[in-house]
């Protein structure tokens, strides 16, 4: 029955679609293979999301081998939620993709771009719905080779350094990873999520275990971009591809959030991860520089672009602070956060993506007067901007407002003051945004005119997500706590 396949087919669809990117070799039949696999993918994890919420968890064994033996798919609230919203990201993007793809990285290797895009959305589908720890590190490696190529088609030739740069940290980062497992492996003798979670309270005292835990860890803040190990980020956001950038901005860090949430919570549980070796300790003073580092190097940024990236840098500050809270709200936000962030960050390149079709590099002069010229465009910017501050009636405000309460419940009144801060520091650098887009004069000869509705469409698709789920905050609330309750063993 197809329903019982739904796991695999997640990964399978963009998976088969992307060489035939290759060999139809044809830009616009690409574009099309692309939209359609990537929208097919998203109402699997539709239908996948409804199955989980009715039955439970699922198990899928690859090739009839059953777990720990062989590779499992293991399907919960917490990835059943990812699954839908980075699929839909990358159906959305996907849409809008066509006439910034020809414009920016050309027709004739835009084949080449789709056949990218869909091995990027594999590896993050496949790290996602995975069971085992080997093979999230197979289907990781995936999206990130895609990713590396995907940056590197950028214009600009700074592009292929931004790209080598993102190569090499993010290398370092899955070796990492790799030890950690390899560790793991002859600790246990096994890789399989469940198996290691029954056996890791007997081993709480093992060195092994614990140079494990580290090693994953900073394995995987290089890949979600935890400062101070953030470099790659800024250059591979700037210098790639527009739609490249809405793509990783949505979906690359929110996915890598997603491991560390297994890593701390599934697999070495929680009481060993925030009692025995206490990591709040480390990452919540890396989160807090994250939130001032990242926004205060924002404001003084020319490029929209990269102001935007170092935004990024400090809204995975704020997700990380609701990890390191560990308790049911602060998990609730932290998740919520990733949610809303994807949808939020995704519609601002979006936005920028539509303004780079028209003007060129978004700086600051680039802009000017560009609320005039592109009405539609900067009102969706501002519009997105709005939520990234947190301004009431947005989705940024939900989740800001459970990461708040979630510090004051544990009395860590200076973590909230830190959040509110930081959404005062975001008001700043959008301003400046504004200030150019709205209130500085048209240079003469300026190009006036919206980006093709192509674009426009599925940018204002998701301004208008973010507010909904401003007002109503069912769904996206609901998952992100049952995701919580689930993580720490409060739900079966």
């Amino acid at each position: 029955m197809i329903l019982n396949q739904l796991p695999i087919l997640q990964v399978v669809l963009p998976l088969l679609a992307a060489p035939l990117c290759l060999l139809l070799k044809n830009s616009t039949w690409a574009t099309w293979l692309t939209a359609v696999t990537s929208w097919l993918t998203f109402f699997v994890a539709v239908f996948l999301l409804q199955q989980t919420l009715e039955i439970g968890s699922q198990s899928y064994s690859i090739g009839g081998w059953t777990p720990p033996w062989g590779i499992e798919y293991r399907i919960d609230a917490l990835n059943a939620f990812v699954l839908l919203f980075v699929s839909a990201i990358c159906a959305i993007v996907a849409t809008a993709s066509g006439p910034s793809v020809i414009r920016e990285i050309g027709r004739d290797r835009a084949y080449l771009f789709y056949c990218c895009f869909l091995l990027f959305e594999t590896g993050l589908l496949g790290v996602v719905a995975t069971g085992d720890v080997f093979n999230l590190f197979v289907f990781l490696e995936i999206s990130s080779l895609a990713a590396y190529v995907l940056v590197s088609f950028g214009r600009d030739r700074r592009a292929l350094s931004a790209a080598y740069r993102y190569l090499i940290l993010g290398t370092i980062g899955a070796t990492f990873y790799l030890i950690g497992v390899g560790l793991l492996y002859q600790a246990t003798g096994t890789l399989n999520f469940s198996d290691l979670a029954t056996r890791m309270p007997l081993l709480e005292d093992s060195r092994t275990i614990r140079a494990a835990f580290a090693f994953i860890t900073v394995g995987i803040a290089l890949k979600l971009a935890l400062f101070p190990l953030h470099l790659w980020l800024p250059n591979a956001y700037a210098y790639a591809p527009s739609i490249v950038t809405a793509l990783l901005a949505g979906t690359a860090t929110k996915v890598a959030l997603y491991i560390l949430l297994r890593i701390f919570f599934t697999l070495f549980g929680s009481n060993f991860s925030f009692g025995t070796l206490p990591v709040d300790v480390i990452i919540m003073p890396l989160a807090v520089a994250a939130v001032f580092v990242g926004s205060a190097a924002a404001i003084f940024e020319n490029d929209v672009k990269r102001m935007l990236a170092y935004s990024t840098i400090a809204q995975i500050g704020y997700m990380v602070i609701g990890i390191s809270l560990a308790t049911v709200t602060g998990l609730t936000g932290g998740i919520v956060h990733m949610f809303n962030h994807a949808v939020i960050k995704t519609a601002l390149f979006l936005s920028l993506a539509c303004a780079v079709w028209r003007v060129g590099p978004v700086t600051m002069d680039a802009i000017a007067g560009l609320g005039k010229r592109m009405p539609l465009t900067m009102g969706a910017f501002v519009l997105a901007g709005m939520s990234l501050i947190g301004v009431p009636g947005t989705a940024g405000f939900v989740s800001k407002w459970y990461l708040v309460t979630a510090a004051l419940e544990r009395g860590w009144w200076w973590i909230a003051l830190v959040m509110v801060v930081g959404s005062l520091l975001s008001i700043v650098y959008i301003w400046r945004v504004l200030e150019a887009a709205y209130f500085r004069p048209v240079s003469e000869g300026a190009p006036t005119g919206e980006a093709p509705l192509l674009m426009l469409l599925p940018t204002w698709t998701l301004v208008a997500t973010t507010l909904y789920f401003g007002v109503d905050t069912r769904f996206g609330v609901g998952m992100a706590r049952l995701a919580a309750e689930s993580l720490l063993g409060l739900v079966p």
